[in-house]
């Protein structure tokens, strides 16, 4: 559900601390350098250039110039954005001679963009 800007956020009427529940979330809650690398990780996710990279990789492997091609960009952006992805392991790449091929680095990159398509279809 969706709250609107006209909707007012629901707050606690009393001031009581619920200490076993404080207790029982604190003791599972990562480690704040986690909690961190995952906030930056969904940074690399918050650009559509970096998205549309991600899907074109759902297909196949491709170099640059293919994605460049395709996405209607330069080959020196599509680099970019490609060093930012590689940076936070969502690619990998392989060498072919002088052409070096990128791939999505692993299923879970699948998973997390399938997953957040999911959550804003709903």
């Amino acid at each position: 559900m969706r709250i609107t800007d006209s909707e007012p956020i629901e707050q606690c009427d009393c001031v009581c601390v619920h200490q076993e529940i404080v207790d029982f979330v604190t003791a599972d809650m990562p480690a704040e350098e986690k909690l961190y690398d995952l906030a930056e990780l969904f940074k690399v996710f918050g650009d559509s250039t970096r998205i549309k990279i991600l899907y074109v990789l759902f297909e196949k492997e491709m170099c640059v110039c293919d994605i460049a091609e395709l996405l209607h960009m330069t080959q020196s952006a599509i680099s970019h954005q490609l060093r930012v992805l590689k940076q936070s392991s969502l690619v990998k790449f392989r060498r072919e001679g002088k052409t070096v091929y990128y791939s999505l680095a692993d299923s879970h990159v699948r998973t997390i963009i399938n997953q957040g398509m999911e959550h804003i279809e709903e």
